[in-house]
C-alpha cells in the first residue's frame, strides 16, 4: 500500500471532519460534534490553534492526528495529541502507528518536554500499542471537562 503522511492542507479539512465524524459515531457520540469544516479551517489555518497530519493513500485521506502546543506548569512546553483517526477499513494497515510516529517526530523537532494525550479506557488495542512505544498511561489521574453549560453557570454565579 502506498501512503504519505503530510501535514494537512486547508482542503482537506471536510476529509478531516469526516474522520472526526466517523470516531464520534463509532463511540455513539454523533451528536456531540459541533465543530464544522469552517471551524476547522479558521482554527487550524487562519488562527493556527493546531496543526493537523493526514495519512494520504493514493490521494484519499485514511487517517488524521491533530495536535497543539500546552504549557504544563511542571515540564514546558509540551505537545497535545488531541486525536488520531484511521478509518475502520484501514486499521490494522500500519497508518495509525505511521501517523503517531509523525506526532512524537513533531514532538521532538519543536523541543517539548513532553506529549499527552487521553485514550479511552476500552481501546485495549490502542493501549497496548501505546504502553509498546515507552509511553505511560497515567491511571491516577482523571479528565476533568467543563461543557458550555457549566461554563455559564459558573459565570453566571460569579456576577
Amino acid at each position: 500500500m502506498n501512503y504519505t503522511i503530510r501535514e494537512a492542507k486547508r482542503e482537506d479539512m471536510p476529509a478531516v471532519l469526516e474522520l472526526i465524524r466517523e470516531l464520534a459515531e463509532h463511540e455513539n457520540h454523533l451528536s456531540d460534534v459541533e465543530v464544522s469544516v469552517d471551524d476547522l479551517e479558521k482554527e487550524g489555518f487562519d488562527h493556527k490553534n493546531f496543526k493537523c497530519f493526514v495519512a494520504d493513500v493514493e490521494g484519499k485521506i485514511q487517517g488524521m492526528a491533530l495536535v497543539y502546543f500546552r504549557f504544563s506548569t511542571w515540564k514546558g512546553r509540551t505537545v497535545h495529541l488531541e486525536d488520531l483517526i484511521v478509518r475502520k477499513e484501514m486499521r490494522g494497515t500500519g497508518l495509525g502507528g505511521a501517523l503517531y510516529q509523525s506526532v512524537v517526530k513533531y514532538g521532538h523537532e519543536n523541543d517539548v518536554k513532553r506529549i499527552e494525550w487521553v485514550v479511552s479506557e476500552g481501546n485495549k488495542n490502542a493501549i497496548e500499542f501505546y504502553e509498546n512505544t515507552g509511553a505511560q498511561i497515567k491511571e491516577s489521574w482523571k479528565t476533568v471537562h467543563m461543557e458550555e453549560g457549566g461554563i455559564a453557570k459558573n459565570v453566571k454565579k460569579g456576577a
